[in-house]
């Protein structure tokens, strides 16, 4: 029946080589897997990789993380503001480290490339192969996206979040939630794009809030803007000066900390 046809990309699915995430991820079996491919030896691989992360990171100095949908075409407005922000925020003397891909990663590597900053590309194993950009002065590569992700976290001093997909959203909300539980401070999360995340923000409101499963105060620690510009200027007075931001951060923390005692 039409409905229960595979379409091309479920068939080439099912034939491409399965990443080690994938087999991380894998059900465990009754069959017996060489050692290699259990999952003891896997966690040698694992601790391998957090090894080359932080090594070939550890002297970095000051960074930011620029995150936004893989898809963005080099001749979209979103694109070229990605460009701006990181150009600016290298004259600034930042770092910028992007997940190394297409789209808005390109673009961070590119502005970061263009303002004569450090460029740094934090690739992943997938099924379709992305690649690292051009862009790119320092790459790594990465099986096992939690890795990849502490990485994109621990070296950074900021978030900007440019608009994108279901992973755009997945590290918007781990920094949010790290912060709000104290894991992460003084970390600024910049939203670029107002009409393109106002309806996430609305329903964030709406209903997260609505809801009694937020506090007020976490949504004091995101900033949207539509200005590269002011972008910069947030992440360096951010760095150099926190205090405002020290605060909202510690009032989401104790609004939270109080949320759990009336339990």
């Amino acid at each position: 029946m039409w409905f229960m046809d595979e379409t091309r990309d479920e068939r080439e699915d099912k034939t491409a080589p399965m990443t080690e995430d994938q087999r991380l991820l894998a059900r465990p079996t009754r069959e017996q897997l060489p050692f290699i491919d259990s999952d003891p030896w896997r966690v040698l691989r694992i601790q391998a990789e957090f090894v080359e992360g932080f090594d070939r990171l550890a002297g970095l100095g000051p960074a930011v993380t620029l995150f936004g949908s893989a898809r963005t075409a080099g001749d979209h407005r979103w694109y070229q503001a990605a460009v701006e922000t990181a150009r600016l925020l290298a004259r600034s003397g930042l770092v910028v480290i992007t997940g190394g891909g297409p789209g808005i990663m390109e673009a961070g590597n590119r502005g970061a490339r263009e303002g004569e900053g450090v460029s740094v590309g934090l690739g992943i194993e997938l099924p379709f192969e992305q690649g690292i950009n051009p862009y790119v002065d320092i790459a790594v590569n990465f099986r096992y996206f939690f890795v990849r992700k502490t990485m994109l976290v621990k070296y950074a001093q900021a978030f900007v979040i440019f608009p994108g997909g279901f992973g755009t959203l997945d590290e918007l909300f781990e920094a949010m939630t790290l912060i709000q539980t104290g894991k992460v401070s003084h970390f600024p999360i910049i939203l670029y794009g107002s009409q393109y995340w106002k309806g996430l923000l609305d329903w964030v409101s709406d209903t997260m809030l609505a809801a009694g499963n937020i506090s007020a105060q976490d949504l004091e620690l995101i900033t949207v803007s539509d200005s590269p510009q002011e972008v910069r200027d947030i992440v360096v007075e951010a760095i150099s000066d926190g205090t405002k931001l020290d605060e909202r951060e510690a009032a989401a923390r104790r609004a939270t900390r109080e949320a759990y005692r009336r339990r």
